[in-house]
Order: structure tokens, then sequence, then C-alpha cells
């Protein structure tokens, strides 16, 4: 979202400011036109903890994320900045966009969908039940390839039928990735602001496929893409019902966090050890399976074909589902 307003103050204000960042992921700025290396112990530059106060105000403004980041440098910089692209501003080279995909370097060469079915241990509530995911999975076996990702240290269960690039990305091979991928399905996380900020690739709609599986958490407005299918259960329960809960966790994680004081209300027992918010678990697999399906009903998309998908089978084993749910153990 940072890389949006950074973009949208540029587009404004051409040749006014000189900017540069420090951030946790500082990958997703390579190649960044709008960069200029500054210096923080220069005197004449202006260090800005920047923030998206925003967010206080999502249930009941109807503004997305993206205009968080905007909204906080408009005050800060006393000056109006209109927002341009309903995305995030990541840019890939040349060279990069040349680059044959982790996928492809397996000799697959085919249409695929990235599958993110986990999260991370801070924000538990997001999680869906992984044998949904699976039933998804299974459904598409034998003409649409999914591709498992997940980052080391969060919790992502492996699924079967997939091929498992699990901690096998960095965050700019992740990029590249979402460049090459037709589509995306996932909770409300990282990998859904990528697949409407990364560019697709020449040949392909011009907006990613993605499907979010979002409960009711965050109200829908702060954050849906206009071309994404995002499946919300705001106003379906008492506890979404003027928008998104804001819950930390379902599954308490035992970290002795403020997290794991901020619980589901509404929790259901998947599993001895697993539990996920009853807004996630009104989410049929079905339901996913529909808003997936209706791409290629469409037209946006096309199905591998017999000769791509036998190439993608000789690298992912056809077994069914794994039964366990075990919650692995968070690192801390």
């Amino acid at each position: 979202m940072l890389t949006a307003a950074v973009r949208d103050l540029h587009l404004a204000y051409p040749g006014r400011f000189l900017t540069d960042i420090r951030t946790t992921a500082d990958a997703l700025w390579r190649n960044n036109p709008y960069l200029t290396p500054l210096r923080e112990d220069d005197p004449t530059v202006e260090l800005m903890d920047v923030q998206y106060p925003l967010i206080h105000e999502s249930n009941q403004r109807p503004y997305h994320f993206i205009h968080g980041f905007v909204q906080y440098l408009e005050s800060q910089l006393k000056l109006s900045i209109p927002v341009t692209a309903f995305k995030g501003d990541i840019h890939l080279s040349g060279e990069e966009k040349s680059w044959m995909s982790q996928v492809a370097e397996l000799d697959y060469h085919g249409p695929f969908w990235l599958i993110v079915a986990g999260g991370k241990y801070d924000f538990t509530a997001k999680w869906w039940n992984p044998t949904s995911y699976q039933r998804v999975v299974d459904h598409f076996w034998g003409r649409l390839p999914f591709i498992q990702v997940g980052e080391r240290g969060h919790w992502h269960r492996p699924l079967s039928r997939v091929l498992d690039l699990r901690e096998k990305t960095d965050t700019r091979q992740f990029v590249r990735l979402v460049h090459h991928a037709d589509g995306v399905l996932c909770p409300v996380t990282f990998a859904m602001h990528l697949a409407a900020a990364v560019e697709t690739k020449s040949g392909r709609p011009r907006n990613r496929a993605c499907v979010v599986v979002a409960g009711g958490r965050e109200p829908m407005q702060w954050e849906a893409y206009p071309h994404h299918q995002f499946i919300s259960t705001n106003g379906a329960l008492w506890c979404c019902d003027n928008g998104g809960c804001w819950k930390s966790r379902c599954q308490p994680v035992g970290d002795n966090s403020a997290q794991d004081n901020d619980l589901c209300v509404q929790p259901i027992v998947i599993a001895p050890d697993l539990q996920i918010a009853r807004c996630m678990e009104m989410i049929h697999p079905e339901d996913v399976i529909r808003r997936i399906e209706m791409y290629y009903e469409g037209g946006a998309l096309q199905c591998a074909t017999e000769t791509e998908w036998a190439a993608f089978e000789k690298l992912v084993p056809s077994a069914t589902a794994q039964e366990s749910t075990a919650l692995p153990q968070s690192p801390s």
C-alpha cells in the first residue's frame, strides 16, 4: 500500500520531492522509479514514520486500504494527493520478465494458480479449514494446476495434488511467481495484494484472477479489489454486522501476546488442536469452486491442455487429501 502512496505523490507533484524508504520488505521496491537514495543523517532530509490511521475508521467509511497511507501523507504534507491506479506499485525489470518461472524450471509451462492454504500465527482468525482448500484442489484435478506457497515460520499445512513451493521463495521470487500465475487463491493476505499489484504476462488478461476467502474479519470495502472474487460474510453474523470484527485470533497460539487475548467470539472446532472462525467455516468449498469456475465460464482464462496437464502430473502425487489437521507449534 505504501508503494501506491509514493507513486501517487510523485504523479501529483512531479519533480517536487525526492523520496527514499526504509521498510521490512525492501524487495518490493526494487526497480521503483520514484526512489532516490537518501541518507538519514543528512540535515536536509526529513524523516517520516508513515502510518495508516484510516484503518480505525474502516468499518464506517467508504475507503480502501490503498487510501490509508495517502491520507496520512496528505495530512503531513498539507497537500492533496489523488489516488490513481487501484493497486500497489510493483515494478519488474525487463530481465525479470524474461526469466522463466520456478514452475517452468521444473518443465511445466502451462497455466497455474497459486494457493495460500494457511497464514501467520499473529492473525489466526484469517485461517480457513485446510480440508476445504484440499476439496477445491481435488475438484480441479485434471484441469487446473495449483502451486502451494507459504513463508517459513508461518502455518501452512501441506496439501496433496499440488506442486509444493512452500518455503522455497523469497519475497522477490514470490513477486515473479505471481507474475507468471493465472490466479491466486488465498485468505486476506499479502498474496491478494500482489495479485492486484503485479502486472500480468503479455497475452494474458490485464487483471489477474484472485479468489479471496475473507469471512467477516475485515470490512469488504477496505480490502477487496474490483477484479477479484472476494467472499465476505459481513452482515451475516452479529459479530460482523457493522463492518469487520478485526479479531486477531481464533486458534490461540499460547505465546502470551495481546493477540492471544483478542479471540474470535464464534469459534468452530475443526480438530482437538485447531479451530477457525464461524464466518470462515460458513464459506464452503463449493462457494470457492464456483468463483474460480466463473473465470473459465466467462472466457477470461483457459484450463491446462491435456499435454500441459500430463507434464504437471509428473511433478506431483495424485494421492487424496491428507487427514491430519494438527497445528504445528508456533516458532517463538
